[in-house]
């Protein structure tokens, strides 16, 4: 018999509605978080002490929202580390995320930026929430997590000043690219599928258009790659300009 009332959107054992992509509820969530990264952003100009305290709320959110999950699986089917362990390239990022959030750490923000946003984005889209529909704990923790790592990466971004360089899409790149081969092995050695290498997801993603296991591990890299050069390009275009500008308005007298 399903559980009544409040109890069906935390149990496991969920008998309603399956999470519908692009749904109602599924748009309304994806405003919310839209709402969300928009007041983060209005912080912009305040003083440190106030943009501190925004950035260690944002890595709260991102590590109380983690470790939710894992208590919800461990209380309700079990921690196991085929399907726990913080693997996923998201995983991963929402405990550096939480670190550079606080430390400000120039190397960790790189990878935020760059594989925080469009990763993620990915995920806000066509979250892997399996049966579960909103506002089950489930698809509610997914697009908590992801969203916050966009809103966290676009916050380091605009309020706290920092951006790329193009030393660090060669960076990003390569360390992205080590970091699939890492988890390809550990998959192999525990019998997981963390970042999809060893097999696509079972929900609806972009994985379905890009062929079979594994040939579609090669425009997955190749997208991640455009990934890198698109989002870095607002900032060599704003580079460009600057140094059209320089050279138009001749060397600044001494």
């Amino acid at each position: 018999m399903p559980p009544a009332g409040w109890m069906q959107w935390i149990r496991p054992d969920y008998h309603g509605a399956p999470f519908i992509t692009f749904g109602a509820r599924h748009l309304a969530s994806m405003g919310v978080l839209a709402f969300f990264g928009w007041m983060m952003l209005r912080f912009k100009g305040a003083d440190a002490a106030v943009r501190r305290r925004v950035r260690y709320a944002l890595a709260a959110l991102l590590v109380v929202n983690e470790l939710a999950w894992h208590a919800w699986a461990a209380y309700f089917v079990g921690w196991t580390a085929d399907k726990m362990l913080p693997l996923h390239l998201c995983s991963a990022l929402v405990w550096v995320g939480a670190y550079g959030l606080i430390s400000l750490d120039a190397t960790i923000y790189e990878f935020m930026y760059f594989m925080g946003i469009a990763g993620p984005l990915q995920a806000v889209l066509t979250p892997d929430a399996g049966q579960y529909g909103l506002p089950h704990f489930r698809a509610v923790q997914t697009l908590v997590s992801h969203g916050t790592l966009i809103v966290a990466a676009l916050y380091l971004t605009h309020v706290e000043g920092m951006r790329p360089t193009w030393a660090s899409v060669r960076r990003v790149i390569i360390g992205t690219f080590l970091y699939m081969v890492f988890v390809t092995i550990a998959n192999l050695i525990i019998g997981a599928n963390f970042m999809w290498t060893l097999g696509k997801p079972t929900v609806v993603s972009l994985l379905d258009v890009l062929g079979p296991w594994p040939w579609y591990l090669i425009p997955v890299i190749l997208l991640g790659v455009v990934n890198v050069l698109l989002l870095y390009l607002p900032f060599w275009w704003m580079d460009r300009r600057r140094a059209a500008a320089v050279v138009t308005r001749g060397p600044a007298n001494p």
